[in-house]
């Protein structure tokens, strides 16, 4: 075969070596595809990248992790554990739940004797209220009537649990204190009255009186002006029908007077905890600050 060779001087590219003639040109050297090249840092750098085979098992890694959160169980398991009170978005449901179980526990395995006294000393009776109405008050509220099984344990978990998240712990305090409050003493005056005029014997100044159900009735009836109306009105014809029936049995007629006007001191604070009201949101039924429909959005003029 008869092929000269060109001079390299003879090129066109003085930076191109010489060439054989009739031997085509061979392309540059590319990386291999599915590697992206890093960008050059001036000092010669190794390919730097992901494989297509990485990256489709990073994207479906991500694709199963995203189904698992969005899983409806898993969904339902977060729901479900915002109806229980927790350290940090309950912190006054919580820390008063646990003073609730400790003293349940003390009623139901210390010494028949002590408990006895421990709660006759906390009874909010006539004779109480009389010499230490601020200490009795509070120390009543520190036992459940029934224990920890009773539906009012179960009512304060629920019920302070879903309050609090909604209006902050300071009002849910508020609420409790005051349904607890105003109930105890409305219930003990007229018993005061009626022993002084003769219509009840001595003994009923010490009538044994302590527990959560008067605050617990109160946060019911705050908690139903925060919700739907059909729920609110369903809510409360339906508990304020339990009572009802408490009170016909006439088994206990000052603490079933008590809880109903609990639950209407509960619904007298609607104004104060802000109907319809959550926590950082608009209060339902007030006019939004954005363009409304058939407005449009942009800068008011000055009148």
């Amino acid at each position: 075969m008869n092929q000269s060779v060109r001079p390299a001087a003879a090129a066109s590219d003085a930076a191109t070596p010489g060439t054989l003639n009739g031997i085509p040109r061979q392309p540059a050297h590319r990386p291999p595809p599915g590697r992206a090249r890093a960008p050059h840092s001036g000092r010669d750098a190794p390919d730097v990248g992901v494989t297509a085979v990485e990256t489709a098992a990073a994207v479906g890694a991500a694709a199963v992790g995203t189904a698992a959160v969005r899983s409806p169980r898993l969904r339902f398991v977060a729901r479900l554990g915002r109806l229980l009170p927790t350290p940090t978005g309950t912190p006054f449901t919580f820390g008063y739940a646990l003073v609730l179980a400790a003293t349940s526990m003390v009623a139901q395995y210390a010494d028949p004797d002590l408990v006895s006294s421990l709660l006759r000393g906390s009874s909010t009776d006539v004779a109480h209220l009389a010499q230490n109405p601020v200490l009795v008050l509070v120390a009543s509220a520190l036992w459940i009537a029934g224990g920890i099984t009773s539906p009012y344990a179960v009512g304060f978990l629920l019920v302070l649990t879903a309050l609090e998240r909604r209006i902050g712990g300071i009002r849910t305090a508020a609420v409790f204190l005051l349904g607890h409050v105003v109930a105890t003493l409305v219930t003990e005056v007229p018993v005061a009255l009626s022993v002084l005029a003769g219509h009840l014997p001595d003994s009923s100044l010490h009538r044994l009186d302590y527990g959560i159900s008067f605050g617990v009735a109160a946060s019911v009836g705050a908690l139903a002006g925060l919700l739907t109306p059909w729920l609110r009105w369903t809510v409360l014809a339906g508990f304020g029908c339990m009572l009802v029936e408490d009170l016909i049995a006439f088994t206990d007629p000052m603490t079933n007077w008590g809880h109903l006007l609990a639950l209407l001191i509960g619904v007298a604070t609607w104004p104060l905890i802000g109907l319809g009201r959550r926590p950082g949101g608009p209060v339902r039924g007030a006019p939004t600050t954005g363009p409304g429909r058939g407005q449009e959005a942009g800068p008011r003029r000055a009148p």
